[in-house]
């Protein structure tokens, strides 16, 4: 009987997963990305349709679907084996709930509570005054269902008493935020009298929510004196929900931000819901924060256009305009939406829906932005102006990466500051010298492989061997010795059954197998040598180099321990061994040799 891991991988395409959350581009008969896992601009992040599996050659991650949805979505077997379930229509046998996952029931509880708030809208009479009060925002029917909206009842204990009645502990709704255990071992809803916003992991899932105190929950408050109550209210940090990693919407507006290979970043749920209801799918919000690196890692998988809707205060030190900073280093391009002042997105959605798509279609480039706030409220003519002018706009044109774009801005700031390019040229190398040296005090890319020569010349006489079996031909049974069991037995299994993976696949244990096929993907992926016997050749030459080097290490070692037992005689004949290895070795000079020696 099938297994289900086996069901799934049968009826899952690898490129149609991992298609799911990164943009594949052909490459032969492969598929290339820039990887999630560590920053780079150009592509070493590979998928093998042919073979399943994937594997980034910058910071070596690799593996199946499973391999690749613990790690994109960070979670355990148990919950990537469940979500490919999900996509595959795999039904999975229930499990007892004791042994089920943390996140699992983490995952439950949030749906429930979603239900909950769900049927609170609907149902009560103040749930049915705060759908009055979305719909007044122009929030349709349609969309309340879509998003699934709902209201918190304004009680200590509502959802709390919900929960437990189906099973789950109070530690269980503590650790998914939504209730708090206060002093006293007392025990409380989180959200309470509020309008709640879910928000969805990429696969729809609930993991936290947005929660908007409605009107008469702020009366009462005022009544009981609790000025400070905070009109928003998020999820804190918990299992699932890190609001850093947490794009609002982006369950439904990654397919149209690939298809219009753009993403319009707006400030708040009302925002991004209203966005996709006047048909501008591809939007979504950072959940209250400023732009976080990883947010934009999981842009990036998208899309390398954003488009900004949020109010920038160029001349400040603020969180915003470091997000902004961080999105151009990493290579977006950036438009600003220009909006009428004092809007936000909902306030001109709600009001013409036709206006926001012309926003849209006007939107500014970043660097035409920048010099347009900055000097409007800046004094160019003055020595101080043109100082503080600079001071804003010079980190700006230094991250522009391309020599001829960043040359055009260098020369528009010396005609609006009245200076020579030649000056602002010299400005921007201080603060590029400034950065170069931050940037030595960080710690080094730890992506680095700490792989031994003895490592890298197995993996290349194995790409040599997967490249054309005949290769192996030149290695004798003496050669093996240099290699670890584990690459000898590869190597055996080759010349025996070539290429086929699927014998192999028999025969060999399942990492060393699995080896083989990453290797055959890098194979794949990376320029074929133009000379393969030369550099088979070259490979030999080391292999025998080491294989002298260890003989003559063993050779020491024996006549160390013959010399400690007084074996003057077996001592003699080590030595005039060891000499004769020495003069085959000076006979036979090799540039490899001498590259391997200055290496060790």
């Amino acid at each position: 009987m099938t297994s289900p891991i086996e069901e799934i991988k049968n009826r899952l395409e690898i490129a149609d997963v991992i298609g799911g959350y990164l943009k594949l581009k052909k490459a032969g008969a492969n598929l290339m990305a820039v990887c999630p896992f560590h920053s780079e601009k150009k592509p070493s992040f590979f998928v093998s349709p042919s073979k399943q599996i994937w594997k980034c050659f910058g910071c070596g991650k690799g593996g199946n679907i499973f391999d690749f949805i613990m790690e994109i979505e960070g979670v355990e077997f148990g919950d990537a084996l469940r979500i490919l379930a999900q996509q595959a229509g795999v039904e999975l046998k229930r499990v007892r709930p004791e042994l089920k996952s943390k996140r699992q029931r983490l995952y439950e509880v949030s749906e429930l509570a979603a239900k909950f708030y769900q049927k609170q809208l609907e149902a009560s009479s103040v749930g049915k005054e705060a759908k009055d009060y979305l719909l007044g925002r122009k929030i349709s029917e349609e969309s309340i269902k879509n998003w699934r909206l709902g209201y918190a009842p304004d009680s200590w204990q509502g959802l709390s008493d919900f929960l437990q009645k189906r099973g789950y502990s109070k530690d269980e709704i503590v650790e998914a935020g939504l209730a708090i255990r206060g002093e006293g071992n007392k025990f409380y809803d989180r959200f309470r009298g509020r309008i709640m916003f879910p928000v969805f992991d990429f696969n729809s899932q609930v993991i936290g929510f947005g929660a908007r105190i409605f009107e008469s929950a702020r009366q009462k408050a005022k009544a009981e004196k609790q000025e400070n109550m905070a009109k928003y209210l998020n999820t804190p940090n918990t299992l699932l929900y890190d609001k850093s990693y947490t794009l609002y919407g982006l369950n439904n507006a990654k397919v149209d931000i690939r298809k219009e290979n753009s993403c319009i970043l707006v400030e708040g749920y009302t925002d991004v819901i209203l966005s996709h209801q006047a048909g501008a799918k591809n939007a979504v919000s950072a959940s209250g924060t400023a732009l976080t690196p990883y947010q934009l890692n999981i842009l990036k998988r998208y899309s390398d256009n954003l488009v900004l809707s949020f109010d920038m205060d160029v001349a400040g030190d603020t969180a915003t305009k470091r997000g902004i900073g961080l999105a151009q280093e990493k290579g977006f391009n950036i438009k600003v939406l220009i909006m009428p002042e004092d809007n936000d997105a909902a306030d001109v959605i709600s009001r013409n829906p036709e206006e926001w798509q012309e926003i849209i279609k006007n939107a500014q480039e970043i660097l035409d932005f920048y010099f347009k706030t900055t000097l409007a409220k800046l004094d160019r003519k003055t020595p101080e102006g043109k100082k503080e002018i600079a001071k804003i706009l010079l980190p700006v044109l230094k991250r522009i990466s391309n020599k001829i774009v960043r040359f055009h801005w260098i020369q528009k700031l010396a005609q609006e500051l009245e200076t020579r390019e030649s000056d602002i040229e010299e400005e921007l190398a201080k603060v590029k010298a400034e950065e170069e040296k931050e940037e030595k005090n960080q710690p080094e890319n730890s992506s680095k492989t700490g792989q031994n020569q003895e490592e890298l010349l197995e993996k290349e006489i194995l790409l040599l061997a997967l490249g054309d079996k005949e290769n192996i031909n030149f290695l004798s049974e003496e050669d093996f010795i240099v290699f670890s069991s584990e690459t000898v037995q590869a190597l055996k299994s080759i010349k025996q059954f070539g290429l086929d993976f699927e014998k192999l696949k028999q025969e060999l244990p399942l990492e060393i197998f699995e080896r083989l096929q990453m290797l055959s993907l890098e194979r794949d992926v990376r320029e074929a040598e133009e000379n393969p016997k030369e550099e088979m050749e070259k490979c030999l030459a080391l292999v025998r180099f080491l294989r002298w080097k260890k003989e003559c290490r063993r050779l020491e070692g024996e006549i160390r321990e013959a010399e400690k037992m007084g074996h003057q005689e077996k001592v003699e004949i080590l030595k005039k061994e060891f000499s004769e290895r020495i003069r085959q070795n000076n006979e036979n000079p090799n540039k490899n040799f001498e590259t391997l020696e200055k290496q060790e």
